[in-house]
C-alpha cells in the first residue's frame, strides 16, 4: 500500500496507475451537490472563492456531526457520479484528486487527463470507519449547507484505491466507447 501526502505532486499522480491501493495523509475537502453547485457559479461570476482549488483533494461526503471524543461522525463516500457534471470546471481550476465512490463519465475522464488529476475510490458503507481516520475537521465554506457544508478534514491513513488514474486508465469496465489513454511512461 502506497502512503500518499496531500497535496499530491505532478510527479506523484504520474506514477499512480489505476488499481493501486493507497492511504492517504492530509487535508481532504468534503463537496457534495449543493456546494459544488455553490462554487461553480461563483466561478462563472467570478467572485471570491471561498477557499483556493488548487492542487487540492475533494472527498464526496456529507458527514454527521461528531460524537463526543471525535473529531467528525460518520463520513462515507457518497456516488461520485452525481458531480461529474461540475467536475472538469474544478479540475480546470487547479483541483488534482477526488475521492468517492462508483464510476465517472467520459467527460470526467476526459479532464482528469487532460489537468492531470487522479481519481480515488474509497469503502462504501463503512462511514464510522472512515471517521476513524479524521483526525480534524472544521467547516471552511457555506455552512449554511449543513452537513454539505465544505469541511477541511485532516486525515491520517484514509484507505483508498486509484479508480482512474491521470492517463485515463481505469478499473471500472465501458461499453459505451473505447478509452484511448494518453502516452504514459
Amino acid at each position: 500500500m502506497k502512503k500518499l501526502f496531500l497535496p499530491l505532486s505532478k510527479d506523484i499522480i504520474k506514477e499512480l496507475k489505476a488499481g493501486d491501493k493507497v492511504e492517504l495523509w492530509g487535508s481532504l475537502y468534503t463537496l457534495r451537490d449543493r456546494a459544488h453547485q455553490k462554487l461553480t457559479e461563483a466561478i462563472k461570476k467570478r467572485k471570491k472563492m471561498p477557499f483556493s482549488l488548487v492542487n487540492k483533494a475533494i472527498y464526496y461526503t456529507g458527514p454527521t456531526p461528531a460524537l463526543p471524543g471525535r473529531a467528525i461522525g460518520s463520513c462515507g463516500p457518497t456516488t461520485s457520479s452525481r458531480m461529474d457534471v461540475f467536475t472538469p470546471l474544478l479540475l480546470k481550476k487547479g483541483v488534482k484528486a477526488l475521492i468517492g465512490k462508483g464510476n465517472r463519465s467520459l467527460a470526467v475522464i476526459d479532464a482528469l487527463k487532460k489537468y492531470q488529476g487522479v481519481y480515488f475510490v474509497t469503502i462504501g458503507g463503512a462511514g464510522a470507519f472512515l471517521a476513524r481516520k479524521v483526525h480534524k475537521a472544521g467547516i471552511v465554506a457555506y455552512p449554511e449547507l449543513g452537513p454539505e457544508a465544505v469541511y477541511q478534514l485532516q486525515v491520517r491513513g484514509f484507505p483508498a484505491i486509484v479508480a482512474i488514474d491521470s492517463c485515463g486508465r481505469s478499473i471500472f469496465k465501458y461499453n459505451h466507447r473505447k478509452l484511448t489513454p494518453r502516452r504514459c511512461k
